[in-house]
């Protein structure tokens, strides 16, 4: 299965770990990295064990969510069809996780 992450899923990411290395953290800022590329595999060996995420925007249909190991408050948002993954939003759920993925 090909597996795509979008700009904006790219953009949380990397704003995540920088988060993490201004607090002197780069231990844990590492340890982030390597849990949302390790999050990403397992949802790509086994796209439906991910809970759905129901919204109002159609283009979202199917939408599921799974967390990042050891950082259980961030989730990663994605689609996925028969031959592909699409990582959506990588997201914080102190955040208003609804109304940026309706947006999206």
């Amino acid at each position: 299965m090909k597996r795509f992450v979008q700009e904006a899923a790219r953009t949380d990411i990397l704003g995540q770990y920088r988060y993490y290395l201004e607090l002197g953290a780069v231990d844990v800022a590492e340890r982030f990295l390597q849990s949302v590329t390790e999050a990403i595999e397992s949802v790509v060996a086994m796209p439906d064990m991910g809970a759905p995420k129901i919204l109002g925007n159609p283009v979202l249909k199917g939408l599921r969510t799974w967390p990042v190991k050891g950082f259980d408050e961030i989730r990663i948002y994605y689609l996925r069809d028969s031959e592909s993954l699409i990582v959506i939003r990588v997201l914080h759920g102190k955040r208003d996780v609804t109304s940026i993925l309706e947006d999206a």
